[in-house]
């Protein structure tokens, strides 16, 4: 399988780093675009990539091309996706997966239509920590689940992709689409409530984000994003019996569970990883080599309403993108 990075920028450097420490006899990566042949060619160099075009539509055009890995930022993505389905290339797209509902809709239907296999690169999802959290869970470590508390948090107000309107900016999309997904991953997808309240940027966009999800079972999830600063980034998943500490929901480090009276009794083993990224681009091949058009790990249909949770806080906070 040849992989395609549709973009250069910092996300695309480290899938460009993920497959070549990843050393898979059947993932190869082979050649990334950027809109700027010179950078493109840079970024080729650097990561020893044998192809290299200045343009994405050569990119998406190139007969060779399997897999391609759309990283460029949220408000792009919708383009780029059926840029790229047009030439019937399966398609990794980076988190969010498009800037709203809607838009997923359009790709994933296109998809549909096209017979090509479309995925979320929402990491966390296709990492085997995934499993090894839902199976202590399900062996009741900490009896009966009922609450979650998740956070993340990075000092990221100043970056474009965060600040502008025009990009798709703010917290949500970039960050708190993850405790959404850590939340949604363990409690399941059958929502009773969605409220929050977020602090905007003067560009009008979210930089801070607090979110309640309640869940049809009686669940509820309180989740936290900030752009403004370093947060624990750890998810906490409370049951009647004890609870779960989960180090760095974005990438787990470690996994912690505590009895009632807050006493360590276990440490979860973590298989050793590439970085993290390698486990969606394998799902990815799994399924290719299948024939299906979508990973288990993420529907198309989670995809879609991971979407519709954050489009319904987006209207609560009256934040409506310049394209939309």
């Amino acid at each position: 399988m040849k992989v395609g990075l549709l973009a250069a920028g910092g996300i695309a450097a480290k899938m460009a780093e993920t497959l070549n420490g990843l050393n898979h006899p059947e993932i190869e990566l082979y050649a990334v675009a950027s809109r700027s042949a010179e950078r493109a060619s840079e970024f080729a160099k650097k990561f020893n990539i044998p192809v290299s075009y200045g343009s994405y539509e050569e990119l998406a055009a190139d007969p060779n091309v399997d897999l391609i890995y759309i990283a460029s930022p949220h408000s792009e993505h919708h383009i780029h996706a059926q840029l790229c389905l047009k030439h019937k290339k399966a398609l990794l797209v980076e988190k969010a997966f498009t800037a709203n509902e809607k838009m997923a809709k359009e790709v994933l239907d296109y998809a549909k239509d096209q017979n090509t296999l479309v995925t979320e690169a929402i990491w966390t999802r296709y990492m085997p920590s995934r499993t090894i959290i839902a199976k202590a869970i399900a062996d009741g470590k900490i009896g009966t689940p009922h609450s979650i508390q998740a956070n993340l948090g990075y000092p990221i107000a100043h970056k474009d992709r965060i600040f502008k309107p025009e990009l798709a900016g703010g917290a949500l999309l970039d960050l708190g689409v993850y405790p959404i997904n850590f939340a949604m991953m363990f409690f399941g997808h059958e929502l009773e409530s969605v409220t929050g309240t977020c602090v905007k940027s003067e560009t009008g966009v979210d930089f801070l984000d607090n979110i309640c999800l309640v869940f049809k079972d009686g669940k509820m999830a309180s989740l936290h994003a900030t752009a403004y600063g370093p947060a624990d980034r750890n998810g906490i998943i409370y049951g009647d019996k004890g609870y779960m500490v989960v180090t760095n929901i974005n990438n787990p480090e470690k996994v912690e569970i505590f009895d009632k009276d807050h006493q360590l009794v276990e440490e979860l083993p973590l298989p050793k990883q590439v970085t993290g990224y390698e486990y969606q681009v394998i799902s990815c091949l799994e399924a290719l080599k299948a024939g299906k058009l979508e990973c288990p790990e993420m529907s198309h249909q989670e995809t879609l309403e991971v979407m519709h949770v954050m489009d319904e806080l987006r209207a609560k906070w009256n934040i409506v993108y310049p394209f939309e």
